[in-house]
């Protein structure tokens, strides 16, 4: 069952076409990825899904409920961490998440169970007494998150969460995600540049220029998309027998790459050529091959 259901979705900035047509559906539950460089579209996608921004054209529903008919509704199953810090730098965390509370009209006792379940979830309260502008990066992301479910959505919207965040707390942030996506089983709808945030991804959408140009599981995108290389360190007598075999290759750097079509296929290559062959790996297709075979661009160039 879809609970967000895009049909024709268009959004113009003046003359830019930052959206261009999209349709798409995210089942209950999932864990759903739109994968692009800046500028590709994601966030505007984001804020027009969260209510935030008008659409030029199309058609959006949310858990059953039309956008712009049914906005009220639709933001009562919407949790939605932002792209940069959203909360009251001058207010503690627990300050924030109380306003936020008075906001949704629960009572202090609703409050008080939801942060504690909160907090065994994302374990916030060793600085929940503090400013938000003297916590890390990690830690803000955190309170953002914390703010977000508070009302306990259905839905949790995340663009681009770890921008800006060092390698650990990328890291530990991401560990956070999965592990809310295993405890609340809520459908999750993350924006990202990076490619191995969507390897966990139930379906990925790669966007570009506005447009969706492929989706799919991250392992059938990569399987239809990219192809893995044995990469190998070659003795003298091994160029000439592969040209006599009939197998194609390409030298990098003095290394010989070969296309697979799949990994066994390479060990049958090395067995054959073993004593022809210094060293080897075998190297499985990127998210980034994938981008780059869809696009004609390496995403890390885009951005």
């Amino acid at each position: 069952m879809a609970i967000i259901e895009v049909s024709n979705l268009s959004k113009h900035y003046g003359n830019v076409h930052a959206v261009k047509n999209i349709s798409f559906k995210v089942k209950e539950n999932a864990f759903f990825a739109l994968l692009g460089p800046n500028g590709a579209g994601k966030s505007t996608t984001i804020e027009i899904l969260s209510t935030l921004l008008g659409k030029d054209q199309g058609t959006i529903k949310i858990n059953g409920y039309e956008l712009d008919t049914d906005d009220d509704a639709i933001r009562k199953h919407l949790g939605v961490v932002f792209q940069y810090n959203t909360l009251d730098k001058d207010l503690t965390v627990m300050e924030n998440l109380e306003l936020r509370a008075a906001l949704y009209k629960m009572t202090k006792a609703e409050y008080l169970k939801r942060v504690e379940t909160l907090d065994r979830l994302i374990q916030f309260q060793s600085f929940a007494n503090q400013r938000i502008r003297h916590l890390s990066g990690g830690q803000r992301r955190k309170a953002d998150i914390a703010r977000a479910l508070l009302h306990s959505p259905r839905i949790l919207m995340l663009d681009e969460p770890t921008t800006g965040l060092d390698p650990k707390s990328r890291k530990g942030l991401w560990e956070l995600i999965l592990k809310l996506k295993e405890a609340t089983k809520m459908t999750i709808l993350l924006t990202t540049h990076y490619m191995e945030e969507v390897l966990d991804a139930d379906h990925v959408i790669i966007l570009h220029e506005g447009v969706i140009r492929a989706e799919d599981s991250a392992e059938n995108l990569r399987i239809q998309y990219a192809k893995d290389t044995l990469k190998i360190v070659p003795k003298a007598t091994l160029k000439d027998l592969l040209k006599r075999d009939k197998i194609p290759f390409r030298l990098v750097n003095q290394t010989m790459h070969i296309d697979l079509k799949n990994p066994f296929q390479g060990i049958e290559i090395v067995k054959t050529y073993k004593d022809a062959i210094e060293t080897f790996e075998i190297v499985k297709a990127s998210m980034d091959d994938v981008f780059l075979n869809i696009t004609g661009e390496r995403l890390e160039e885009t951005l």
